[in-house]
């Protein structure tokens, strides 16, 4: 074990000293919680970077320093690619629809040749400039805070945290049934984890982020392992060894170990630039409470960032640290741009403390409110004597056109916030509500991606200081 860590860190070392000698790389993080839109996200920004007439936002794109954009293999051949030519035609093809949303990692690389910029660029030749995308799942980001926890601590956080939700009534009934001193019964773990499993599938369905261990969410070829076969138990006075208990606890640290562990070093730690997008607006809509939960996970977030800039020593040495971080609230296009300025000041205050915490750490940040495909337009509708901004869009359900008027967001957070962390059951004054659109019939013109909201402002934020 010794030797194989040295390895691989003397093997991280000659990468590291190896690439300022080569075309730089950017690798760029993106992730999120379920329905936030990374595959959608991922998609409409490449094809727009490839194609740049709708990325005035984008300095390199507008001041025609971008000669072009092209797909390439991606460097590592043992991680999934992403299937961008799939995801793009199920978004632009006759019929549009959703593309299966994330449930690996993958990843995907864009190169750029690129016109140096200022009086003397001329005189110098074009340079090349990799972006290698990462995509994978929120769940498993959130998984990282596991890592200094105990299973003790855990177990009594999560017990604590779902008492009173109305998902969590069944496991909870079963895991207070249960004695953690007796002797281990794989049948009975195995059921203990898989009603914990279907807590945690309602949970995230009814708008919760704090949905961990995010591989019970989406197990892959691990499903059915021991490694996933855990759950949370109220501690007894004594665990005994080969107990239920001292099972469980040792199934949660292989957990760490052979799940966690190797995510992080394998994808997490070589990221430069990261975007976490955020469905904001699903979260308003289930409520106060999860609100807070989201509030609190997102800062949970950046314990796993390591965020700020690193001197050129460790950057010569691979040691790498998040620079810049954007946190994207998406399904911009479901309000009036009226509305917008409010969805990106909720976002802000929603993420301020780990936004305070990165910018601390020298970190980059921002909030934006954003929408990678629009899939909408905008009306004004009057109704009962007044005027009402709207949108209008295909709808999900049964492809008809609908308007939509989803409520007035506050003009200050704290109206949403407050209630939020005081733990109220629902809004007092206010129902925002949510409608699943589908995408738009698109024709587009030569040069043209799809149409977005502010795509060209994240690129410019999360890149365009490399371009």
């Amino acid at each position: 074990m010794v030797i194989s860590g040295i390895a691989d860190t003397f093997g991280r070392t000659i990468e590291g000293i190896a690439a300022p000698f080569s075309d730089p790389v950017v690798r760029l993080g993106v992730t999120g919680l379920s329905r936030a839109g990374k595959t959608v996200f991922i998609t409409a920004l490449v094809a727009n970077l490839m194609d740049r007439a709708r990325m005035p936002g984008l300095r390199a794109a507008a001041e025609g320093r971008i000669l072009s954009a092209f797909l390439q293999p991606q460097p590592d051949d043992t991680v999934p690619r992403f299937d961008y030519e799939a995801h793009l035609a199920a978004l632009t093809g006759p019929e549009p629809h959703w593309p299966e949303s994330t449930r690996a990692v993958s990843e995907l690389r864009l190169s750029f040749r690129l016109k140096e910029a200022g009086i003397f660029g001329g005189f110098r030749g074009p340079r090349t400039l990799h972006l290698d995308i990462v995509d994978y799942p929120g769940e498993w980001l959130l998984d990282l805070a596991l890592m200094d926890r105990s299973y003790a601590d855990w177990a009594a956080e999560v017990l604590g945290r779902i008492a009173g939700r109305a998902e969590a009534a069944g496991f909870l009934a079963e895991a207070g049934g249960i004695d953690g001193a007796g002797a281990h019964d794989e049948p009975r773990a195995k059921a203990l984890a898989v009603s914990f499993a279907h807590y945690l599938q309602a949970a995230r369905a009814a708008g919760y982020s704090d949905c961990t261990p995010g591989r019970f969410l989406l197990p892959g070829d691990l499903a059915g392992s021991p490694v996933l076969t855990f759950a949370p138990l109220p501690r007894p006075e004594r665990t005994p060894r080969g107990s239920l208990w001292r099972e469980m606890e040792r199934r949660f640290e292989a957990y760490k170990e052979k799940v966690v562990k190797p995510f992080f070093r394998d994808h997490f730690s070589r990221i430069d630039r990261q975007v976490v997008l955020v469905d904001a607006l699903g979260a308003i809509h289930s409520g106060p409470k999860a609100v807070e939960d989201m509030r609190v996970a997102m800062a949970g977030i950046l314990d796993a960032f390591r965020p700020g800039r690193v001197g050129w020593i460790a950057g010569l040495l691979g040691l790498r640290r998040v620079e810049r971080i954007l946190f994207a609230a998406t399904k911009a296009d479901h309000l009036h741009h009226a509305q917008h300025a409010k969805l990106t000041q909720i976002m802000a205050a929603l993420m301020r403390e780990a936004k305070d915490r990165a910018d601390f750490a020298g970190a980059d940040t921002a909030a934006m409110a954003i929408a990678a495909l629009r899939a909408t337009v905008e009306e004004r509708v009057s109704h009962e004597g007044r005027e009402l901004d709207c949108v209008r869009g295909r709808l999900l359900s049964t492809g008809r056109e609908a308007t939509f008027y989803p409520g007035d967001l506050p003009e200050n957070p704290a109206a949403l916030l407050a209630p939020a962390r005081e733990g109220a059951e629902a809004w007092l004054d206010a129902d925002y509500a949510v409608m699943s659109f589908a995408p738009a019939r698109l024709t587009l013109k030569p040069g043209e991606g799809p149409p977005h909201i502010r795509l060209d402002r994240a690129a410019e934020f999360l890149i365009g200081d490399r371009l």
